[in-house]
């Protein structure tokens, strides 16, 4: 059965963007990147993937990738109408009437019903990419956190995990810091 992974960028106080859904204050550091491209080369943006050395590096880990209205339409402002175009996209939104581009599809249906159809098929792992609402509906299906943390504080933002009150064990499985202070985690659930 495939993964569903949260794979993403957060503050010291928890947060993945600013308050109106920036995020291009985390430092950028060749280190991480370098790390990240290796492991995680899917995760580089379509149209980034050529200056990043990685247009014809395979998928290594996921087939699909999973976010929120606000991660897709933070993607539309800077252009990217198709921002992973070589995977599978889905955006879950019950307020977004259609994607920009054909080969994003919009599900406006119950995400962990959603989610859980895709666990089913086969393939490679499903990356949630954000945002933070999403992934409070999605906890109890998230199998495994990737957590890139910076040594910044935002004070105000869009949280990692936005819902109600309800711990989840998470069990740290590798644990990697980097030159700029950033850390990289992986934990599983259980």
């Amino acid at each position: 059965m495939r993964a569903l992974v949260y794979y993403v960028a957060v503050t010291l106080d928890g947060f993945i963007a600013a308050p109106d859904g920036r995020a291009d204050f985390f430092p950028w550091a060749a280190d991480v990147m370098e790390y990240c491209n290796e492991r995680f080369p899917e995760t580089v943006p379509t149209a980034f993937r050529g200056p990043a050395g990685l247009e014809n590096a395979p998928n290594r880990r996921f087939g699909t990738v999973l976010m929120g209205r606000g991660t897709y339409e933070a993607g539309l402002a800077t252009g990217a109408a198709s921002p992973y175009a070589h995977l599978r996209q889905y955006v879950v939104s019950s307020r977004l009437g259609g994607a920009a581009s054909d080969e994003v599809t919009v599900v406006g249906e119950d995400p962990v019903a959603f989610v859980r159809r895709l666990k089913r098929e086969s393939d490679r792992d499903i990356w949630l990419c954000g945002g933070g609402r999403l992934a409070g509906t999605l906890l109890d299906e998230i199998d495994e956190l990737v957590v890139k943390r910076y040594p910044i504080v935002l004070g105000a933002g869009v949280p990692m995990v936005e819902g109600p009150f309800g711990p989840r064990s998470f069990t740290p499985r590798e644990a990697r810091s980097f030159g700029n202070g950033a850390t990289l985690t992986t934990s599983v659930a259980g």
